[in-house]
């Protein structure tokens, strides 16, 4: 009965608020143990195995890739730039040391926006990249076993998620590297410049530490954390890994669709946007975080919220003063209630105010104020779903753009956990480490039931975002599970494994949404993450029984 309740829980997104006891919740209870003893023999966070939390940050793990519509048989084998030195250095502007590997199977991150302008040149009309951020193949594995109360698979794809298990179209399967150019440039966020290129770290990929597989046996976990003095390649950010998914070129960790020498590189969204297509976007954390700003937005550093916002609804900005870009069709996502009176990270500029947005952004969107934006925010005691349902007809009939806000008091969407339920450990335990994870990365406060129901899922987003771009024709959309990634920098396996269960109902309302319009023959779908974090699953027979409740999970 537990695996049954784990399973229709994870795969359909089930929100519950109850009471959690170790009998009926056992992944938050094993987490909570972990917390309050820093230590599981089940698993742990980073490099040491007998400590629970010994790393916090990202990791050059090789990413999954899957692929609906399209194949990535040009990417794989002999088409991989890992096998040709030229390239290597073209890639990432010197040949990276360890980094050429005659046998490389997998590919690199840039091409994954060489594949999306290949479908368009294909003749797609319909092009979705889905990113989760964060997500790993070991942290997708762990929430399949949650989901089953067993080890459904060892090495591969797997097919517990709709990500993995769906064949309504062609599909296909590989892996690729993240390393950025490089980490440790400093920039100037005023003069939108970098004074001096090259940063302290290059990036590339060693496979020998890395391992050839996502799943390789042999990998380093030292390594992939940036961690080997002995091959220091520089660990990834959301920023320079965004950057190449939507301009198919290498940066310094920060950089928001900028080079390393902090040149403006055209994004995606706007590429497209130039050929007819409409341009959205759907995120379930803060609208001008890093994986959505890179959709379209273009600055020297990601901390810039505001002008990214700008640049993402067409208003003049720091790096686009005069003409700005048109602005997005669509953009959906959070960040609502987020007040600051001061950033030093955002530059002379910064409106006091909401942190992402500002108010004369704002302003200046609204079709009620004369600008060409439908705009709905969060609005106390409305259901979330209902007035993002009637901005977006609204938007439709009047051929506006669509501009939806929201988000809880700290900047992101109900974080859903293992079981279901919105009743994530919010910091009343554990060691003051996992509590300063906690606080920066994730701070969760007891979500009110007005946070549930004034919020729209991101399946909700996403499916209000399909309805508005097609009604324009060909459309290009970015959909973001942005939470995989708080949890898994809070080292909280729960909310990990929740976060892939709330992205997966993403997924799997997207796909339903194709096949209810049309079908995939004019149709694209990418799936995929900006990075890796370093979850280790030291015993997963232990885990799958006790996600099953067959073991105490204390045990």
């Amino acid at each position: 009965m537990m695996r049954m309740l784990l399973f229709a829980c994870l795969t359909a997104g089930i929100g519950l608020v109850t009471a959690t006891h170790a009998a009926d919740d056992p992944i938050r209870h094993l987490q909570m143990e972990a917390e309050r003893s820093g230590r599981a023999d089940w698993g742990h966070w980073g490099d040491q195995p007998g400590t629970y939390v010994s790393w916090s940050n990202h990791s050059n793990r090789l990413i999954p890739v899957y692929t609906f519509g399209t194949d990535l048989s040009g990417l794989q084998g002999a088409g991989s730039p890992y096998r040709d030195a030229a390239k290597l250095e073209t890639l990432y502007g010197q040949l990276p040391e360890n980094t050429l590997n005659p046998e490389a199977d997998y590919f690199d991150q840039t091409d994954i926006h060489r594949l999306q302008l290949q479908a368009v040149a294909d003749g797609a009309q319909r092009v979705v990249l889905v990113v989760f951020d964060g997500l790993d193949w070991h942290t997708t594995r762990t929430a399949a076993i949650a989901a089953t109360g067993r080890v459904p698979y060892t090495t591969g794809r797997g097919d517990v998620f709709a990500f993995q298990r769906y064949r309504g179209a062609p599909t296909d399967f590989g892996w690729c590297v993240t390393s950025p150019a490089n980490k440790g440039t400093t920039f100037d966020v005023d003069a939108q410049m970098v004074p001096t290129p090259g940063g302290t770290t290059p990036g590339g990929y060693d496979v020998r530490r890395g391992g050839s597989t996502p799943w390789d046996r042999l990998a380093d976990s030292r390594y992939l954390i940036g961690k080997d003095r002995s091959c220091p390649h520089a660990v990834v950010d959301s920023a320079a890994s965004a950057t190449a998914l939507c301009s198919g070129r290498k940066t310094y960790n920060k950089a928001i669709n900028v080079d390393p020498q902090g040149q403006p590189l055209e994004p995606i969204g706007i590429t497209l946007q130039k050929a007819g297509y409409a341009v959205g976007v759907v995120t379930s954390v803060p609208i001008s975080h890093a994986t959505p700003a890179c959709a379209y937005a273009c600055n020297v550093s990601r901390d810039d919220y505001q002008d990214l916002s700008r640049d993402l609804l067409g208003q003049p900005s720091i790096s686009r003063r005069t003409p700005p870009a048109p602005g997005v069709d669509v953009l959906i996502g959070t960040g609502h209630g987020v007040s600051a009176k001061a950033d030093d990270q955002q530059g002379r500029n910064f409106e006091p105010g909401n942190k992402y947005l500002a108010d004369s952004t704002l302003q200046a969107i609204d079709a009620a104020q004369g600008g060409r934006y439908q705009v709905v925010t969060r609005t106390a005691g409305r259901r979330g779903s209902e007035v993002l349902t009637a901005a977006a007809t609204a938007a439709i009939k009047t051929d506006r753009g669509l501009f939806g806000f929201f988000g809880t008091a700290d900047g992101h969407l109900p974080f859903q956990t293992a079981c279901g339920d919105y009743n994530p450990l919010g910091g009343e335990i554990g060691t003051e480490r996992t509590a300063a994870l906690r606080k920066k990365y994730a701070p969760i406060r007891p979500y009110t039931d007005a946070d549930l129901t004034e919020n729209p899922t991101l399946a909700e987003m996403t499916t209000t975002a399909l309805d508005v771009l097609s009604s324009r024709g060909p459309f290009w959309l970015l959909i973001e599970a942005g939470d995989v990634d708080w949890a898994s920098h809070a080292n909280n396996i729960d909310t990990a494994i929740g976060a892939v269960s709330s992205g997966d109902a993403a997924v799997d309302a997207l796909f339903r949404w194709i096949e209810d319009h049309g079908g995939w023959e004019d149709t694209v779908v990418i799936v995929t993450a900006d990075h890796g974090h370093m979850f280790v699953l030291d015993d997963a027979e232990q885990f799958a029984k006790a996600a099953a409740g067959r073991l105490p999970a204390a045990e």
